[in-house]
C-alpha cells in the first residue's frame, strides 16, 4: 500500500516572477515527455556558461515552482526538478539536477542539489542513489 501524498506548501509567487516560473513549469512539462537520454542532453546544453548555483538561489526557483504549479507542489518531482533547474538557468545558475532511486521499497525520484545537499527535499544525502546527474560543473573535492 502506498502512503498518500501530501503536497508541498505553496507560497504566493510575485507577480514579476511569474513569467519565468511559468515559462520554467511550462518547458519541463514538454521536456518529461522526452526519453531520460534526450533530457539529459537538453538540461546539459541548457547549462552550458552558468555559474554554479547556490542553496538559496535554487531554494527559491523551488518555491517559485512549487508556487505556481500544482502538479510540481505534488508527485510531480520530475518535472518540479527540471523546472527548478530551468528557472535557475534563467537567472544565471545551475544547480546539481539529479534522479535516482531506492530498492527498500522501491522509489524513483528526481530533485536538484547544491554542494551535494537536497534541496528542499525532505531526504538525507544518500538516500536515493543517483542514476543520473547534469552537474553545475563546480569544481569540488571528494571526500
Amino acid at each position: 500500500m502506498s502512503r498518500p501524498v501530501v503536497p508541498e506548501p505553496r507560497e504566493p509567487v510575485p507577480l514579476r516572477r511569474r513569467p519565468a516560473a511559468l515559462l520554467a513549469v511550462g518547458a519541463a512539462r514538454l521536456l518529461t515527455l522526452f526519453p531520460p537520454r534526450r533530457i539529459r542532453r537538453a538540461l546539459t546544453l541548457a547549462r552550458r556558461g552558468a555559474a554554479p548555483a547556490t542553496a538559496e538561489e535554487a531554494l527559491a526557483a523551488r518555491r517559485a515552482v512549487v508556487g505556481l504549479s500544482t502538479r510540481c507542489a505534488g508527485e510531480g518531482c520530475l518535472q518540479r526538478s527540471i523546472a527548478t533547474a530551468l528557472l535557475c538557468r534563467m537567472r544565471g545558475v545551475w544547480p546539481d539536477w539529479c534522479t535516482g532511486v531506492r530498492t527498500g521499497p522501491f522509489r524513483a525520484h528526481a530533485w536538484v542539489e547544491v554542494a551535494g545537499l537536497p534541496i528542499g527535499e525532505t531526504h538525507s544525502p544518500g538516500y536515493f542513489h543517483r542514476l543520473m546527474v547534469v552537474p553545475s560543473g563546480a569544481v569540488r573535492e571528494r571526500p
